[in-house]
């Protein structure tokens, strides 16, 4: 690493700051995405599609080109792997219309919650009880809550998911876990076990082999 902690949380401050408050926006498109996830519209699926879209291009575009180049010029590579994977999810999603989300209470439902919350509530309470206070920490919009917001969001989507979307989120998990080391936001441990688990479990249900995982889903559907 060529840039210290302290530059590092630095650019959290100025993104928080020069953004202030559109994160409230971003954390508003996420409770929108999963709103449709769980009461379904003919419009849903496309709706959550281009929220998904969105927050990675935003995260590429404002985060990564913007104000992480200025201490990392690797964030220029991250930049255009977030943006790529915004057009995947404009592409699948939106274009095509691949993508179909439905919450229904299985194993892969439960774990889709338990990896939105901790996104949108677990991580930022632990980095502030780890120490790091707004604006001095990764707010959501930032590249490893939207990853794990994502993985729960997929963890909900039927099985005709392209498997070509989960290989950015899952490289940023590893990522992501090596700032964890580096810069004390071990928030982002968190971040790989969601992506290895989420990717492994997506994986195993796109083959079909699913086994127990799916027990019982046939009446719980919700709709």
């Amino acid at each position: 690493m060529h840039f210290t902690k302290e530059q590092f949380i630095e650019v959290f401050v100025e993104y928080n700051t020069a953004v202030f408050p559109f994160q409230a926006i971003l954390i508003l498109l996420a409770i929108a995405a999963i709103a449709f996830s769980i009461k379904r519209f003919s419009f849903s699926n496309k709706t959550i599609s281009i929220i998904l879209t969105f927050l990675w291009l935003w995260t590429g575009i404002v985060y990564h080109l913007f104000f992480f180049t200025r201490i990392n010029k690797a964030a220029y590579l991250f930049g255009i792997l977030y943006i790529v994977q915004g057009i995947f999810f404009l592409n699948s999603g939106v274009i095509k219309n691949r993508l179909d989300f439905r919450y229904k209470f299985d194993t892969y439902g439960i774990l889709g919650i338990v990896f939105i919350l901790y996104a949108l509530i677990i991580y930022p309470l632990l980095n502030l009880l780890l120490g790091h206070s707004y604006p001095a920490s990764p707010t959501f919009g930032l590249p490893c809550p939207t990853t794990i917001l994502t993985f729960g969001l997929l963890m909900w989507t039927e099985k005709t998911l392209p498997k070509y979307l989960l290989f950015i989120p899952l490289i940023w998990s590893v990522i992501g876990f090596f700032a964890a080391l580096n810069f004390g936001i071990y928030a982002d441990i968190g971040l790989l076990v969601i992506g290895l688990t989420a990717f492994v479990l997506l994986i195993i249900r796109g083959t079909g082999r699913t086994g127990s995982f799916e027990a019982g889903t046939t009446n719980a559907e919700i709709s």
